[in-house]
């Protein structure tokens, strides 16, 4: 028996920038559009975790051949955004509580790690640019994609600015899979959580590598604790609960 999955209507959704004539010379091209649209989606929250994505209608949608879109889907499923079913459709994967949790462990040792890398090697420049974009987010809690895409770029940065590759791939690895258990949980804290970037920012530019990691240690672990509070809310919601209540 097949896992059951959500449905997707993609008229509903975002379109692409435009739509591009498909010749044969144009695949990576359009593989790579198609590619960076769906994963602006996934990313975005439109398109919740378990939703299948035919292959045949999304390149019909996007106005692409099914090779480019095929290649788009490969890579977004190596890049641990989509499972292919045993029936050979992709699926927005769905990240366990469990899994989430693990990989907000190893988060806080990647990032506390790459801010003793970033202290030492970041110029003042870098930080005084990041500490700008981090006081110039939008104050409303309704732009919740500026403020992920912010929050990707403020997590990435110190690993970038220790110049460790393999570190800011691994964060941003760690990244994806707690993104996509926030696609399907309504919780959010960005006020808190722009408070505590910028506590954060204030340490690592005073070069204090204790302040800075026990801050981000903090904060990851205040983002564990919020989850925690919604899970246990959604639980003492559930149908069940509320009939033995």
């Amino acid at each position: 028996m097949g896992l059951a999955m959500h449905s997707i209507e993609l008229a509903s959704l975002p379109k692409m920038a435009g739509n591009f004539p498909v010749r044969p010379d144009a695949s990576p091209n359009l593989a790579t559009q198609a590619y960076s649209h769906l994963r602006s989606l996934i990313l975005g929250r439109h398109i919740l975790g378990g939703t299948g994505l035919a292959e045949g209608r999304l390149a019909m949608e996007l106005n692409v051949s099914r090779t480019p879109m095929r290649e788009a889907l490969v890579r977004l499923a190596g890049e641990g955004l989509l499972e292919k079913t045993v029936e050979g459709i992709y699926r927005v994967r769905s990240v366990s509580i469990r899994e989430f949790f693990e990989c907000m462990e190893v988060r806080e040792l990647l990032e506390c790690h790459a801010i003793e890398g970033a202290i030492a090697m970041a110029s003042d420049s870098d930080l005084q640019t990041l500490h700008a974009e981090l006081t110039a987010l939008p104050a409303s809690a309704q732009d919740d994609l500026a403020h992920w895409q912010f929050d990707n770029r403020f997590h990435s940065f110190f690993a970038t600015a220790a110049k460790n590759q393999a570190l800011a791939r691994a964060i941003q690895r760690e990244r994806v899979v707690a993104r996509l258990f926030r696609i399907s949980s309504p919780f959010h804290r960005q006020a808190e959580s722009d408070e505590e970037h910028i506590e954060i920012m204030n340490a690592v530019m005073r070069r204090d590598i204790n302040a800075a990691q026990f801050a981000m240690r903090r904060h990851l672990q205040n983002l564990q604790n919020d989850a925690r509070r919604e899970i246990e809310s959604e639980a003492y919601m559930s149908p069940r609960n509320r009939e033995l209540g």
